[in-house]
């Protein structure tokens, strides 16, 4: 049985969720399977992949095809055309992210080049091999995950806060872009969501002060607003501080969220 009958056939069959093995990116594949879905599942850790597919055909009898691919391969078009070889997909979900939270000198020029490579040039890859049949077929979507972070620059997170801004300005760009040909983008920003990397690097007595938000329920609100706006941010909280923040200046927002950014990750 398939719901939301008319949300399949503007997306489906096949569903690609980038950064599929835990977190927002797993309730995606949860949600979407929901609606009968078949789904190719992204991420570099094979074996949480596999059990989760296991799961997911059990409840849902739908296809599963989990793929281990590091998103910060130099040759991640191919890895992505063979993924999806003679598949129809028509929903791309780039989920997947790269984050090392700590003084901008202090992290390794690596990692740095780590969330560029994954943050930004592997959603573009993957937009650009994926994107031209959904265009051809006239119709599919695209969501890019994004952060409240990307709003401004924040201390402790400035790189990871400059990638997830520009996630931000290529969804909303290629809104545009794609729209008259049938294909939806949305830009969908998540706050704090409690995840195993949220839960890894919070302190326990901290996390409540991020008022994190359950990833489902993150994923449920991306699917959404999909193919209504070109951007939509997750929970009630989350709009009210983009509200507040709107009543900033740009230095005393910047203060504000690398005061908050401190407070929860200074002592780490």
């Amino acid at each position: 049985m398939i719901l939301q009958p008319d949300f399949h056939s503007r997306y489906g069959p096949w569903a690609v969720i980038a950064g599929a093995s835990e977190g927002i990116g797993q309730q995606y594949a949860h949600v979407l399977a929901e609606r009968g879905f078949n789904l190719v599942t992204l991420a570099r850790r094979l074996e949480p992949l596999e059990k989760d597919a296991e799961l997911i055909r059990r409840r849902h009898r739908v296809e599963v095809k989990p793929c281990s691919v590091d998103l910060a391969a130099d040759n991640l078009a191919e890895l992505t055309a063979e993924a999806c070889a003679g598949l129809e997909i028509g929903l791309l979900i780039y989920n997947a992210c790269y984050s090392v939270i700590g003084e901008f000198l202090d992290i390794a020029e690596t990692d740095h080049h780590k969330m560029l490579d994954v943050n930004c040039r592997a959603p573009v890859i993957m937009t650009r091999t994926l994107a031209p049949a959904m265009i051809e077929r006239g119709r599919g979507g695209v969501i890019l995950m994004s952060s409240m972070s990307g709003f401004q620059g924040t201390a402790m997170v400035a790189n990871y806060a400059a990638t997830k801004a520009w996630n931000i300005n290529l969804a909303q760009g290629l809104w545009e872009e794609f729209r008259p040909h049938g294909v939806d983008v949305l830009a969908c920003v998540a706050g704090a969501t409690s995840t195993p990397g949220f839960e890894g690097n919070t302190p326990q007595d901290k996390r409540s002060k991020a008022f994190p938000m359950a990833p489902d329920l993150v994923a449920r609100e991306g699917l959404k607003a999909l193919g209504k706006r070109p951007l939509h941010i997750t929970g009630r909280i989350n709009r009210a501080v983009d509200v507040m923040g709107h009543l900033m200046t740009r230095r005393q927002r910047t203060r504000f969220f690398s005061n908050a950014t401190r407070g929860i990750y200074g002592d780490n």
